[in-house]
């Protein structure tokens, strides 16, 4: 029993301050039982606020299914519909084939058991059934919701291996298009294509006016094929979920990636995307200041970094797409990007900002960053092709994303459970404790964030597939395009990882933009659902922000040396720095915010009383005892004078703006009186601390006289 002597009154709390580490006693016994409810319940007891919402989500689903439809189901209510669009001899022959490996399939589930076996002769049956099959594959390659973890891997192998079609099949798809003979059109063209895929091939050709130019021509007949196999496949889809033990309708998702398909082969819509993915990222000559839009400053056309190739709209239809020629180096190319001298981080840094631009800034994103369709120039720009494939993801889905990423970092796997429940991976009644379990033992004992993108996300697949995951059409391209992205930067660093490498952008995001989302995001990456600061954390954040003050003040050696962050996109805006580290001041001062001044006060104090053990009571008399018992948190005072000289040399680079915050908030009653309480709490803390040193040390001190 606690006398009323040993408390103390502080903000309308009491505090015994007779132990070493004094916490609020009936705050603490309500944490406690919060804690033993949350491990029942789906409910937040989080400072942060309450558990999200998966209503967005739902409407978002709904949103697309009413604007897209359900492309295979409209035309499979009609059963005659594939005789009487296709011709009946079209239609049976491209069945037999189908039927054929489907059977193929059904005899080797009868006899083949092992999952890797039955994966290798599904991905190798895909491959014999053609482009729509091979397209559905890559697809589902990052569907864990639907297919097992074994699948998955097996389906990421898959690229397009259909031959080119004849060069004069393809002039006379772009004279029929085009409307007028080849010789009026270019002036030459080469004679073989110069790239093939599954939907079409490039060819390398010369306008009538000079310009060379990339003459990309669609497979003929692809779009009436594509409908057929999406039809046919309406009809033998049961046998193919049966073999491969898809957990979900594997039709419905059918119906999103035929929809994706179909954008993809329409050349008119890839051409409006590339320009207006250039117009977002595009990079802009600094001499040429009337060609940036008007909605962009100098400043942001410096920190586009990518090239896109020009659209000739006089001479694109459907089925023909011409545009820039740009002469460029693969990233795979090792000899050639020596050769003209690029610098690979630099290259890395380019892309991932953008990359990290598309899909947590604006949302408007390419979906498949491969090594073919993401090159550099020679003069070191990035340049993007091939925008058949894009996603554009609303906002509340861009911080969902981060709010997911700064879970993992954290090890969070509650709010990460939350995090799906509210982006519409779960359903509402999903039981939200299993799955979060499930989460903490996927982390294993590596961190998330050291980790490459395919490794967790192998993790997280055997997570999604026994807890019936769904996943959202926007999201199926985002980690498609992730996945893409990190293996496009590995042919430059092997020891690439998105995850780490995204981190300075997704904490530079957080402290730039203001709104209340990304704020209470920042406050959940300093601070823990209790109310306890992470001070490692923490001390990372400002040690960044300082290492950035020392180079801008010359005192960094790096700032003699030139940084890899070239173009500053690492870098943190001092004045958003300042305001966020009001805001989040401002929240510790707010009612809200009890619990973690509650937490402040506790480790301000047992700082202090390390402060006693380690430099006084130790270098007066027992140095050589304190050395061989070093006291829990014994690395706390370096890391204290570390916080403090981190955060004078952020205060260097701009101390006007950070005086004129501190003053605000020194004017502040409620940052007075937290201030009083902390020196109070102090002062009644040290009565107990420095009696008992005090016996201690006289204890020592006869001991050793009788000695």
């Amino acid at each position: 029993m606690i006398s009323a002597g040993r408390l103390r009154r502080l903000s309308g709390i009491y505090i015994d301050f007779s132990v070493r580490n004094p916490v609020p006693i009936f705050v603490y016994r309500k944490w406690r039982n919060a804690d033993v409810r949350s491990r029942y319940s789906t409910s937040y007891t989080s400072i942060h606020g309450e558990r999200p919402s998966a209503e967005y989500a739902k409407q978002r689903r709904e949103s697309l299914e009413n604007k897209f439809g359900h492309v295979v189901g409209n035309f499979s209510s009609k059963s005659d519909s594939i005789f009487s669009n296709f011709g009946p001899f079209l239609a049976l022959y491209r069945a037999a084939i189908i039927s054929f490996h489907v059977a193929k399939l059904s005899m080797w589930q009868l006899f083949v058991h092992d999952i890797k076996k039955r994966a290798i002769k599904f991905r190798e049956t895909l491959i014999r059934l053609g482009p729509f099959y091979i397209k559905l594959g890559q697809a589902l390659s990052t569907r864990a919701d639907i297919l097992p973890n074994a699948y998955c891997q097996e389906l990421a192998k898959l690229q397009d291996q259909i031959p080119p079609f004849p060069t004069h099949v393809a002039i006379k798809s772009i004279e029929s298009q085009l409307g007028m003979p080849i010789s009026e059109i270019f002036a030459d063209i080469s004679p073989q294509p110069v790239a093939a895929a599954s939907l079409g091939q490039v060819y390398k050709a010369h306008l009538r006016s000079g310009e060379l130019v990339a003459v990309k021509v669609q497979r003929p007949g692809m779009s009436v094929s594509l409908t057929l196999d999406a039809l046919l496949f309406h009809m033998i889809g049961g046998q193919l979920k049966r073999f491969a033990k898809a957990r979900k309708d594997l039709l419905v998702a059918v119906n999103e990636m035929v929809r994706h398909m179909f954008e993809e082969i329409d050349y008119i819509l890839e051409g409006q995307n590339a320009e207006r993915f250039a117009s977002l990222y595009a990079v802009y000559p600094s001499t040429d200041l009337k060609k940036v839009p008007n909605n962009r400053s100098v400043e942001d056309k410096k920190e586009n970094l990518v090239k896109v190739p020009k659209i000739y709209w006089k001479y694109t239809r459907k089925g023909v797409l011409t545009m820039e020629w740009l002469d460029a180096i693969k990233l795979t190319d090792e000899e050639g990007l020596l050769e003209a001298h690029l610098d690979r981080k630099e290259l890395i840094d380019k892309g991932l900002y953008c990359s990290l631009r598309q899909l947590l800034e604006v949302g408007f994103f390419h979906a498949d960053p491969h090594p073919g369709n993401l090159v550099a120039t020679h003069d070191g720009t990035l340049a993007y092709f091939d925008f058949g494939m894009m996603g554009d993801i609303p906002r509340h889905y861009r911080v969902g994303l981060i709010q997911v990423l700064v879970h993992f970092v954290n090890r969070d796997s509650l709010s990460l459970a939350n995090d799906f429940l509210s982006l519409g991976f779960i359903l509402e009644g999903a039981d939200i404790i299993s799955i979060s379990a499930a989460l903490q033992k996927s982390f294993g004992d590596e961190s998330m964030q050291s980790r490459d993108f395919q490794s967790i996300m192998n993790q997280l697949y055997d997570v999604m597939y026994e807890f019936n995951f769904s996943l959202p059409p926007d999201y199926a391209l985002v980690i498609r395009a992730l996945g893409s992205l990190e293996g496009t930067a590995k042919a430059l660093d092997p020891e690439f990882k998105v995850v780490e490498s995204a981190y300075p952008f997704v904490i530079g995001r957080l402290l730039v933009d203001p709104s209340p989302d990304m704020r209470k995001i920042l406050r959940e990456l300093l601070i823990r659902n209790d109310g306890s600061i992470r001070w490692n954390r923490l001390e990372r954040l400002v040690e960044a922000i300082s290492e950035e003050a020392s180079e801008l003040v010359g005192d960094s050696p790096s700032s003699q040396q030139g940084s890899a962050n070239t173009f500053g996109w690492k870098s943190f805006d001092t004045k958003a720095v300042v305001g966020a580290t009001e805001d989040l001041l401002l929240f510790i001062l707010s009612e809200k915010g009890l619990r973690v001044r509650l937490f402040i006060l506790r480790d301000v104090l047992k700082a202090a009383d390390v402060f006693l053990d380690d430099e006084i009571v130790a270098h007066i008399f027992y140095d050589q005892f304190a050395e061989h018992s070093k006291p829990e948190g014994d690395d706390l005072l370096p890391r204290v004078k570390n916080g403090f000289y981190y955060f004078w040399e952020a205060v260097r680079m701009a101390p006007e703006i950070w005086t004129t915050m501190l003053f605000r908030m020194a004017l502040r009653p409620e940052f007075q009186n937290f201030i009083l309480d902390i020196l109070s709490a102090l002062v009644t803390h040290s009565k107990h601390r420095i009696t008992e040193t005090a016996w201690i040390f006289l204890s020592r001190l006869l001991h050793k006289v009788d000695s």
